[in-house]
């Protein structure tokens, strides 16, 4: 379910300032399975943003009633929960298996979730696994276009995983392919760069731009 970062808050006599950081990253999983192997592309990405004092959240859509996700709900308190969230992440990512040449319905579920316009200023990174490299095309002539029409004002170039290189044990250990492995690093620490320079050039006019003061 939604989770809410731990705030720093600081005593300003008798107000409660509170410094919302760090920056976070929302990932938007069309995966229906928690033991999915396209969720562990994430762990690699995690560990980068981490590094840059970047903070990963996750939704997917076991985290919404059927109702409320199925029939678009705008007004309920999960659907809107997710627009908060959205609106409060300074980059996106969107993992999806790709099936029969398509990314996964529950995705297109989470995607007709996000309102008019909802990824904008906001860099997406896709990551997408697929029984073989013949499935990319999926990304660039379905999932792009949708997330262009979000208006997202990066799309990434993105990592795509056959799912041959995605290796799990018995114990939740992650293997993947050296190849794979470099693919999803270099995609990371690019991704985390630009959020680190982003956020340098909005700290840069004011030190304080990120105090809300609770009354």
């Amino acid at each position: 379910m939604f989770k809410a970062h731990k705030s720093h808050v600081l005593r300003c006599g008798h107000l409660d300032c509170i410094l919302a950081y760090p920056m976070n990253v929302l990932a938007i999983s069309g995966s229906p399975s928690a033991t999915s192997k396209t969720l562990r592309l994430l762990d690699p990405l995690e560990q980068a943003l981490n590094a840059a004092d970047i903070e990963l959240r996750r939704v997917s859509v076991s985290d919404f009633p059927a109702e409320a996700a199925l029939l678009a709900r705008f007004d309920h308190p999960a659907v809107q929960g997710f627009h908060r969230q959205l609106a409060q992440a300074s980059g996106v990512v969107v993992l999806t298996p790709v099936y029969q040449s398509a990314y996964a319905g529950a995705l297109k579920v989470l995607l007709d979730l996000i309102p008019e316009g909802g990824l904008a200023g906001k860099p997406v990174l896709p990551l997408v696994s697929g029984g073989s490299a013949g499935h990319l095309l999926a990304v660039d002539y379905a999932l792009k276009p949708v997330l262009s029409a979000l208006k997202a004002s990066e799309i990434h170039q993105g990592v795509f995983a056959v799912s041959g290189d995605i290796s799990v044990d018995a114990d939740g250990g992650l293997a993947l392919a050296p190849a794979l492995r470099a693919r999803l690093d270099e995609a990371a620490q690019l991704f985390a760069s630009q959020l680190s320079a982003r956020r340098r050039a909005q700290q840069a006019p004011a030190s304080w731009s990120g105090l809300r003061v609770c009354l």
